[in-house]
């Protein structure tokens, strides 16, 4: 309990008291899936009420955003400016780690809330896609993070010190029950995969373009496969 209570601590802005210590989630970092259920489920139970597919998924978003505190979103929007930064990779990785925002990120976070925003008015199930979505991102979250080697020192460097790589199976077996949800079992399936493909680019595109993985990396794949896992489920 001390290592899921540390998790949502780090992962929500929800006020859960007095601050767990951090390594007991640092050394079950596994356990990511657990806060995509707890912000997915509270985003599914508050869109579930919703009539209005456009209203629905304007609150779906920002309630994702808002309880996760944005700080997966900041990671996006530095990703955003390593990613459309020119020139070495150490030029890369500064436009990445430094403190202003440029037009990339204005981009990524705009083209990423839009798609995610789009798919969710469209989606035959609302709820349900927020919550798989979300639990998929987590999971995202948990791979890079076992996978990722660090450039840096920092957070991730400091979970990914801990991780085993036994730890991408416990991740995905915590995604299992959203095969329960009333959606079509392929299309749970499908997410889950395209979560594993989009993970796997975001770590050969790190290790290419910054030589490795940070805790912006592994943000930034969290808003990004929430995105395309809602555009997947918009689509089939």
């Amino acid at each position: 309990m001390k290592s899921v209570l540390a998790l949502l601590q780090f992962c929500t802005s929800l006020p859960l008291g007095k601050p767990a210590e951090f390594e007991h989630f640092a050394r079950r970092s596994y356990l990511y899936p657990l806060a995509g259920y707890v912000i997915g489920g509270i985003a599914a139970g508050i869109t579930y009420w919703m009539a209005s597919p456009v209203v629905g998924a304007a609150v779906a978003v920002a309630v994702v955003l808002l309880l996760s505190g944005c700080n997966h979103f900041d990671g996006l929007l530095d990703f955003g400016d390593g990613l459309m930064a020119h020139g070495s990779r150490e030029k890369r990785v500064a436009a990445m780690t430094d403190r202003t925002t440029g037009a990339g990120a204005v981009a990524a976070g705009i083209i990423v809330t839009l798609l995610a925003f789009a798919g969710l008015q469209t989606a035959a199930n609302l709820p349900a896609t927020i919550l798989i979505a979300e639990v998929s991102a987590k999971v995202a979250m948990s791979w890079l993070t076992t996978l990722g080697a660090p450039f840096r020192e920092g957070i991730h460097s400091y979970l990914h010190g801990f991780a085993k790589p036994w730890f991408i199976v416990p991740a995905l077996l915590l995604a299992l029950p959203l095969f329960v949800l009333p959606v079509p079992k392929m299309h749970i399936a499908l997410a889950l995969a395209a979560t594993a493909v989009i993970a796997a680019l975001m770590l050969a595109l790190s290790r290419h373009l910054f030589g490795g993985v940070n805790g912006d990396v592994v943000g930034a794949a969290n808003e990004i496969v929430r995105a395309g896992i809602i555009l997947l489920l918009a689509l089939l």
